[in-house]
């Protein structure tokens, strides 16, 4: 047992999150997210979360990986289909995590666009979410 680590970031997690460089991204994905579909066409390690939702694993997440400063944006979740400006639970989640931990507010991406930021994505983690939208892909910044 490791002191300080949440809990629910298992030993393959972190060895994951401590293999990411600058500028690597993270992908949280919900339980309908096709994660082993994008993860084996693009060679994306994939870590599967079953027993968490997705704000709890951002905050885990958060507690270790800080976020990139030199572009505007350093996060994104996915815009609902058909409506880009509604937010639903999940986002609003996931959005107050960032908020608590003192990182800036994420962009949103439409659903394709999003697919394709996640596809590339260093590491995919994907929860036992079962609300759609809840996803959301964090770029690595510096440890200072």
């Amino acid at each position: 047992m490791l002191k300080n680590i949440p809990p629910l970031l298992t030993p393959d997690t972190l060895f994951a999150l401590a293999s990411m460089g600058h500028g690597d991204e993270l992908a949280i994905v919900d339980a309908n997210f096709p994660a082993a579909r994008m993860a084996a066409a693009r060679g994306a390690r994939l870590v599967r979360l079953p027993g968490a939702d997705g704000a709890a694993t951002l905050r885990a997440v958060l507690t270790l990986l800080p976020l990139d400063d030199f572009d505007a944006e350093a996060a994104w979740t996915m815009q609902v289909v058909g409506d880009a400006e509604a937010v639903p639970a999940p986002v609003a989640e996931l959005r107050a995590v960032l908020r608590e931990a003192g990182e800036r507010a994420p962009g949103a991406l439409e659903r394709f666009a999003f697919y394709e930021r996640a596809a590339a994505a260093f590491l995919i983690l994907q929860t036992g979410e079962r609300r759609r939208y809840g996803n959301i892909v964090l770029r690595k910044g510096v440890v200072d």
